[in-house]
């Protein structure tokens, strides 16, 4: 019996069963196509019918598919050749090779090309059915998981968190994972990466996204300051403790306590932490009743916590209780093809905040910001925007709106002019001012977040910003 009338015997006593998808048949034989068509018609496929390799992947391009029934042999071109094409043009299609010269080289060769399955004529009606069905099954599960994450990368589903870079979408997929659990989360990068931005996100799409969310900055106060903020304390238990207060583990009950550089908490603290991660309990400062609370702990670093621990400076058990899940955040560096979407995401946001007409970057301005390796991350492009929106008068951003160190004017120095008016440590000292001056402007005068970029102590630097008798203008924006 032909295939035609094994085809035509099992159209005759078929049930159809629901299906959906579209199926491209590319194969030179008419009666072929035909009785492959009636098959997957009747199990509820659309199905489209090619006669050559040409025309087949004409259709291709006229529409998605969702599987091709590709023929190897064909009048102008064998099917291997088709099934190169088809993958240049969609890596993931499925493609079923159908051939009357069924060897073991072929199917291996078939496999090998990125074809899904390898037939030989004459088929099993039913077995090809089952391939079929199988096949369109994981294709509509990946195009499932392809449409979800697009959705997330379009509507920047986690808040403010833009990229399409590979590295960006890790930790898209990461944070989509761990943000239903209760687990502590240690978020890891350079400084103006967006750490705490990456805490919102995982505290707003978690069950408790109803409940508070608490950020505080460890690494910005003294221990006793901080264990006072953290823990609470009661009336008279130091000096000027003249009213009882909650601390924020209590403030964040039910909730999430984002705990911003853990990496400069002093040993005495980080104990207490340890044992309110382990136990849920503490006591106010000055208290002797312990306290039962339910908060999910974010840590945040900018520094090595391992190599901390090998220097005696962190507490190895507290480390261990922190990294249970681990979200590493790549430097702008490493993700340069974001900048455009980032640079975009920043225009609209101070444009509306400043109520400003949309502005838009010009070509020749976002050739310097591609160049530029971003020592402040995120933070220094999104301070970037944000003055280029101020200071900007029309619709464009051009690169005479981008900081001088960005667009590349370099501005010679007074004293250089003049040879013998000022010694090299004099010029070297002017050049100084100026790089730490610039920076301060840039973190909006705040000098912990200056010291975070130069990747000093802030000690330090208040030590070079007094030598150098620089004028703090105006207080930094937190």
């Amino acid at each position: 019996m032909s295939e035609a009338a094994v085809m035509t015997r099992h159209a005759e006593n078929h049930v159809a069963v629901p299906a959906t998808g579209c199926i491209l048949i590319i194969d030179d034989e008419a009666e072929i196509r035909e009785s492959l068509q009636t098959l997957l018609e009747l199990e509820g496929y659309e199905v489209i019918t090619a006669a050559n390799g040409a025309q087949g992947l004409m259709r291709s391009g006229e529409k998605p598919f969702d599987l091709v029934l590709l023929d190897l042999t064909l009048p102008d071109q064998d099917g291997f050749s088709v099934l190169s094409t088809i993958r240049e043009r969609d890596a993931y299609l499925p493609v079923i090779m159908i051939t009357a010269y069924g060897t073991v080289e072929n199917a291996v060769r078939a496999m090998q090309s990125g074809a899904t399955n390898f037939v030989q004529k004459p088929w099993d009606n039913e077995k090809l059915l089952a391939d079929v069905r199988e096949t369109m099954k994981r294709r509509q599960a990946e195009e499932e998981n392809v449409q979800l994450k697009r959705a997330l990368k379009q509507r920047y589903s986690f808040e403010n968190i833009v990229g399409k870079s590979e590295p960006m979408l890790r930790v898209f997929d990461l944070i989509a994972q761990v943000a239903a659990s209760r687990s502590t989360v240690l978020i890891q990068g350079e400084s103006g990466t967006g750490k705490e931005v990456i805490a919102k996100a995982i505290h707003t799409h978690s069950p408790r996204k109803d409940q508070p969310f608490v950020p505080v900055n460890t690494g910005s106060m003294p221990p006793d300051l901080l264990e006072s903020t953290l823990f609470g304390h009661l009336k008279g238990a130091f000096t000027s403790a003249i009213a009882s207060k909650k601390g924020l583990f209590e403030v964040a009950d039910k909730g999430t306590l984002f705990l911003d550089e853990i990496g400069s908490m002093g040993m005495e603290t980080q104990a207490k932490i340890l044992r309110v991660l382990q136990d849920k309990k503490f006591m106010h400062l000055g208290g002797t009743h312990e306290i039962q609370v339910d908060v999910r702990i974010l840590a945040a670093t900018n520094v090595d916590l391992q190599q901390l621990v090998k220097e005696g400076r962190f507490r190895e058990d507290l480390f261990y209780r922190l990294n249970v899940i681990s979200v590493d955040l790549p430097p702008l560096r490493q993700r340069k093809e974001d900048i455009p979407l980032l640079v975009d995401h920043f225009l609209k946001k101070y444009s509306e905040e400043n109520e400003h007409p949309l502005r838009r970057i010009t070509a020749e301005a976002l050739r310097p910001l591609l160049q530029h390796s971003w020592p402040g991350n995120v933070r220094e492009l999104e301070n970037t925007m944000e003055r280029a929106v101020v200071l900007s008068t029309g619709t464009e951003v051009g690169v005479e709106l981008l900081p001088d160190n960005i667009a590349g004017r370099h501005v010679m120095l007074p004293m250089i002019d003049q040879p013998g008016d000022a010694s090299l440590f004099q010029i070297l000292e002017e050049c100084e001012r100026r790089i730490i001056t610039g920076m301060l402007e840039k973190c909006h005068w705040n000098q912990t977040d200056a010291a975070e970029r130069f990747h000093v102590p802030l000690s330090t630097l208040n030590q070079k910003i007094k030598r150098l008798n620089i004028e703090i203008k105006k207080k930094g924006r937190e």
